[in-house]
């Protein structure tokens, strides 16, 4: 009987331990091993805030000029959209946070190597600032389990998508004098219209790229 108390017990308490471990586990950065300390973790979740920024500084390098917009066609929304998924809300953030900062003291991590306080406030920045707000919201979404399937994920990264946009075109209109969406000219035509395939592109491929990844690990633990 005390044999059967202590195994159910120790039962018990293994099975706690393991509703623990899976609710700590929100997004895939979540299952980096967890560190002991709160200065370790701090300097954990600060490696993957840099690690995500250098990435999107790396994919900005991905760059195709287009002549009729100051605006280029580049892979740093593809980086965004990760980032969120992967980090979550908060962390998410602060690495697309860190980009721009990044960029703006004169680091060559805009697209095209550009870097500088005059590039990171120029027609571009509303895109620079709708990255933060877009790997935000996704991120959110991802602590909510939309990332785990395609269905639920591409949704996510639409949406990350059309926040970009929207800080995007907003400030573009304001830099350049134009109107968001009358007229020859406006915004919308200038920094929407020529890149919503691409985007729509990226999009899959991300929303593809974290389920399949939780699906993984989801068939690993079972």
């Amino acid at each position: 009987m005390v044999g059967g108390l202590v195994t159910g017990r120790s039962t018990t308490s293994l099975g706690s331990v393991g509703l623990m471990i899976a609710a700590d586990i929100r997004v895939l950065a979540d299952y980096a091993p967890r560190r002991a300390s709160r200065a370790q973790t701090f300097t954990q979740d600060a490696l993957l805030v840099i690690g995500f920024a250098l990435l999107t500084a790396l994919a900005a390098q991905i760059e195709i000029p287009l002549g009729f917009t100051p605006v280029p066609l580049t892979g740093q929304t593809f980086a965004v959209l990760l980032s969120g998924a992967v980090l979550g809300a908060r962390r998410g953030a602060l690495s697309q946070g860190a980009y721009w900062a990044m960029g703006l003291v004169g680091l060559p991590f805009y697209s095209g190597g550009a870097g500088g306080w005059e590039k990171g406030t120029g027609a571009t920045m509303g895109y620079l600032v709708g990255f933060i707000f877009a790997a935000g919201a996704i991120g959110y979404l991802a602590e909510r389990k939309h990332d785990r399937s395609f269905v639920s994920s591409l949704p996510a990264m639409l949406l990350g998508s059309t926040i970009i946009y929207a800080c995007g075109a907003t400030w573009l209109a304001y830099h350049l004098g134009i109107p968001v969406a009358n007229g020859e000219q406006n915004a919308i035509s200038l920094g929407v219209a020529p890149f919503l395939v691409g985007d729509v592109l990226k999009a899959l491929v991300a929303a593809g790229c974290t389920s399949t990844v939780w699906a993984a690990l989801n068939g690993r633990r079972a």
